[in-house]
């Protein structure tokens, strides 16, 4: 916008300047100080013929008559730039209307004192100042320049629907394809682990805690999927879970022998749904590596809500230790991916006291 509007002025200035010229450079007196204003101010609007095309054209021609009438010899190219222009813009009837007065007004103005001139001079003199076939050349190039950004616009558009229409195919063949390989065997590992809680149950037997653990989590698993591939198929709906769910997950750990406690500081706002999944998603896959990998005993999860950021922390007194290079997994890889995607920042390292750090910056307002 700012190189346009440079340009522009600078279209504007050189047009005025060859205009002064030109009218130095004739036979005639000129058209006096006054005349001389309004020769520079017609040229000097065009500056403005983006922005107000139509009150440009009302300028230009006024200037080239009143020139006219002060005694300028200049033709009237200025108002020829405002007829394309206007024409560019969609102002085909505005354009239409002004030329045809502009035309009818020229000789009518040479025929008035002081020219006084006689009907036929006037009319060749007039035509001299507007030739018609100056002022049809540029509105046919106005208008075919209207056309082929039209036509541009319509091809944008049409590879943004095609790009959309791509990517919802995609999703969808993502969809079948993750119902195809994993639902059915979720479903049997949880179907599984109920029936084995059950039986126990019913023997009188004492339930493994793992057992318990793994029937919750097949569950979990269920839902998480179902929810992925909801939102696969539909991405105007959002069922993804956010921090609201953070409470179950730190109970989940516990539930898994891990001493995991919540820490929530600050006010919670309403968080952009992106954000808010996000956040989710990183205590939820920090929780499961550790549970995984870490051999910790005791785990925390902070939740700081600041004015401008989402703060998330997990750490965990595991065996991870500095001199030992963390082996930067698929979860930590998709941690830092969403993160970077809102203009975040993440921290994965093992801290200097033992154990593994996760920490999460994440703008509240989105990516910048």
């Amino acid at each position: 916008m700012v190189r346009t509007g440079v340009g522009d002025a600078a279209v504007a200035v050189g047009l005025t300047a060859v205009l002064v010229v030109t009218e130095l450079t004739t036979d005639r007196a000129g058209p006096g100080p006054l005349g001389w204003v309004l020769l520079v101010a017609g040229g000097l609007s065009l500056a403005a013929r983006r922005r107000a095309p139509v009150a440009v054209l009302a300028v230009t021609g006024a200037s080239a008559l009143a020139c006219l009438a002060l005694g300028s010899a200049v033709p009237a190219v200025a108002f020829l730039v405002a007829v394309y222009a206007a024409v560019r813009a969609g102002h085909r009837v505005a354009a239409a209307v002004g030329s045809v007065l502009l035309l009818a007004a020229f000789p009518l103005a040479l025929l008035a004192p002081p020219h006084g001139l006689p009907v036929g001079e006037a009319l060749v003199q007039a035509r001299d100042v507007l030739p018609l076939a100056w002022l049809v050349a540029a509105a046919a190039a106005g208008e075919a320049l209207r056309q082929a950004e039209r036509r541009a616009d319509e091809a944008e558009r049409t590879r943004e629907e095609t790009a959309r229409r791509r990517a919802d195919e995609e999703r969808l063949h993502i969809a079948r394809e993750l119902h195809d390989s994993l639902t059915h065997q979720i479903s049997v590992i949880t179907v599984q682990a109920e029936v084995a809680v059950h039986l126990a149950r019913k023997r009188g037997e004492e339930v493994p805690d793992a057992l318990l653990v793994i029937r919750d989590a097949g569950r979990e698993a269920s839902r998480e999927l179902r929810a992925t591939l909801e939102a696969l198929r539909d991405d105007e709906r959002d069922p993804a879970r956010g921090l609201d769910g953070v409470p179950d997950l730190v109970e989940r750990a516990r539930t898994a022998g891990l001493d995991a406690t919540l820490t929530v500081e600050g006010c919670r706002p309403d968080l952009p749904p992106a954000v808010d999944r996000t956040a989710y998603r990183i205590v939820q896959e920090s929780l499961t590596n550790i549970a995984r990998h870490a051999a910790a005993a005791s785990a925390s999860v902070r939740i700081d809500y600041r004015p401008d950021a989402l703060v998330i922390r997990v750490d965990d007194d595991g065996t991870a230790t500095p001199d030992r290079e963390p082996v930067p997994g698929v979860g930590l890889l998709g941690m830092r991916e969403r993160v970077t995607a809102l203009g975040g920042r993440l921290r994965a390292e093992p801290r200097s006291g033992g154990g593994f750090t996760v920490h999460a910056d994440l703008p509240v307002a989105g990516p910048s």
